[in-house]
């Protein structure tokens, strides 16, 4: 959901985001904020997955007998792909790394025959589909494959130019199978469940597996996510000075991926606390709820399912061990067929 389909509504959305609206009618709470309308999450039905979010949030609030959390503990993490926007057939960046690779392989013909410029200029779906499955199975041998070319790819090119390259991908291409523009795959819902969030004193933070700086250059048109918020994985950074300011450039060195035990560790490192909330969709996702436990505040773990092959695709592929946990150890599974009235 691109927050700019609806015009008036995203001069709300923004107008709402930089100042404090009262309406001297409406009641205030505990925090002085206006208290939030019964449709804060007009996407959502009423079920467990809502319920559990409303009455997290008003125990944060210190409604009834809860303590107040103070607002600068309200922190909430989301992963990315997979939770807030579709990554099927194939997640967004690595469509834009594919098309890298096809020409650097038009550029060099001899790449043709080696992998990954071989899948991505075959557009073997197979073969790219089994990078993701075997790496949150805990097989790291085609990602490594992948992640060699994915380095080639845009080793030398500075910051600014790849989040150029970035953003314009992302405002031009489509997701093949819906026949939306990525921009539109966003999840309304959970866009939704972020303004609640942050209408109720809460920083929202972005973990993702995918690149951080892919995600900057849209991260606050879509879902209100100020790109330093943008926690993601990416690869080591070099600077060289000069004259005009120098540059900072992309160098054929992974510094780290921001997916399984390190995202628990990228969140902390950039936000110096635990968070109350924490949203994903796969095994990778894990370790970020489990960081999110508190033994004194309250704390909410969602995990959404893929279930809906009618609006969007029908998937557990990668998510097996995250599901399984979710049953035994209470996480909120949020149905994307049963608790959305709408996907986009």
């Amino acid at each position: 959901m691109v927050r700019g389909t609806d015009p008036p509504s995203e001069v709300m959305l923004r107008f709402r985001r930089t100042h404090t609206v009262v309406d001297m009618n409406q009641t205030l709470d505990v925090d002085g904020r206006p208290a939030p309308a019964s449709g804060a999450l007009p996407s959502w039905r009423t079920g467990p997955a809502r319920r559990a979010i409303e009455e997290f949030v008003e125990r944060v609030r210190g409604e009834g007998d809860s303590a107040r959390v103070p607002e600068e503990q309200r922190v909430a993490v989301f992963d990315n792909d997979g939770t807030l926007w579709c990554e099927k057939p194939m997640p967004i960046q690595l469509d834009f790394i594919l098309r890298r690779l096809v020409d650097m392989a038009n550029a060099d013909p001899a790449l043709r025959e080696q992998q990954p410029w071989k899948a991505a200029c075959e557009r073997d779906a197979e073969w790219l589909n089994s990078v993701v499955t075997d790496h949150y199975a805990g097989d790291e041998r085609k990602a490594k494959v992948l992640m060699a070319g994915v380095l080639a790819a845009y080793d030398g090119i500075s910051v600014e130019d790849f989040e150029r390259r970035a953003e314009t991908f992302l405002r031009t291409a489509s997701n093949p199978a819906l026949r939306r523009g990525y921009l539109q795959c966003a999840y309304r819902p959970m866009v939704e469940l972020l303004d609640h969030l942050a209408a109720n004193g809460f920083a929202n933070y972005i973990a993702s597996g995918g690149g951080r700086d892919f995600v900057r250059p849209v991260s606050d048109e879509l879902y209100g996510v100020p790109r330093e918020r943008v926690i993601g994985s990416t690869t080591a950074l070099a600077y060289t000075g000069g004259g005009d300011g120098g540059a900072i450039t992309h160098t054929p060195v992974p510094e780290y991926l921001d997916d399984g035990p390190e995202k628990p560790v990228r969140i902390w490192s950039r936000v110096g606390r635990r968070p109350l909330l924490a949203a994903g969709n796969s095994n990778g996702d894990g370790p970020m709820l489990d960081f999110t436990q508190h033994a004194d505040k309250p704390f909410l773990r969602l995990l959404v399912l893929h279930d809906d092959a009618a609006r969007e695709f029908a998937y557990t592929a990668g998510a097996e061990r995250a599901l399984e946990r979710a049953g035994r150890e209470g996480w909120t599974v949020v149905s994307m067929k049963n608790d959305w009235t709408t996907i986009f």
